[in-house]
């Protein structure tokens, strides 16, 4: 593992995506416990990808278009779907709302999130090998530590955003229209990326 790898995958892991929007989303709407709950949920949600691009699939994408769109029209829908449910909630109104009892729902949210990604797994497929040195033996081993160390990476990146996101919750979270305005904004980039993944290619 190398300096590189590491300063590299920072880098992405850092840059906002879908996964630091919900994880935001959450925090603010929430509180700690949709923060954590959001920042599981993205964190396992890359997993499965990792491991499809250490199997292959990824490949599988890249000569099956109809596969790739098909999981890419799933990612978009339910990019909208999120979309639409911050337009009607109403409930992050309230001063103090924290729904412990949507916990696991917001982790598998989450989760969704980036498994209807399919430009995940070929990331992975093209990403990791690039740090793995071909003179040592397990090229594949290698790639599994990686990725574990990426993981690590997201969960970590995730839980800052969203307690710092908790910092200032209570501040916006009393001025409705702060509150109303950052809907919009979560709606807006939620459906923006649904866009970007709409018309993703191969």
């Amino acid at each position: 593992m190398t300096l590189e790898f590491l300063l590299t995958s920072l880098i992405v892991v850092i840059a906002p995506g879908t996964g630091v929007v919900f994880t935001l989303a959450c925090a603010l709407s929430g509180g700690r416990n949709a923060a954590l709950a959001s920042a599981i949920g993205g964190t396992l949600g890359t997993l499965p990808p990792m491991f499809a691009g250490l199997l292959g699939l990824a490949a599988v994408l890249e000569t099956s278009p109809a596969l790739f769109n098909a999981l890419k029209y799933a990612g978009a829908l339910y990019l909208v779907y999120l979309a639409w449910m911050t337009l009607r909630d109403r409930s992050s109104l309230r001063v103090g709302h924290e729904d412990t009892s949507s916990f696991w729902q917001i982790v598998w949210r989450g989760v969704f999130i980036n498994i209807l990604n399919p430009k995940l797994s070929m990331f992975f497929l093209a990403f990791l090998p690039q740090f793995v040195d071909p003179a040592q033996p397990g090229a594949t081993l290698q790639m599994f530590r990686l990725g574990m160390v990426f993981t690590l990476m997201t969960l970590i990146v995730f839980l800052i955003y969203g307690f710092a996101a908790t910092l200032a919750r209570k501040r916006i979270i009393e001025r409705p229209a702060a509150m109303t305005g950052m809907r919009y904004c979560f709606a807006a980039s939620f459906l923006g990326l649904g866009a970007k993944l709409l018309f993703a290619t191969v």
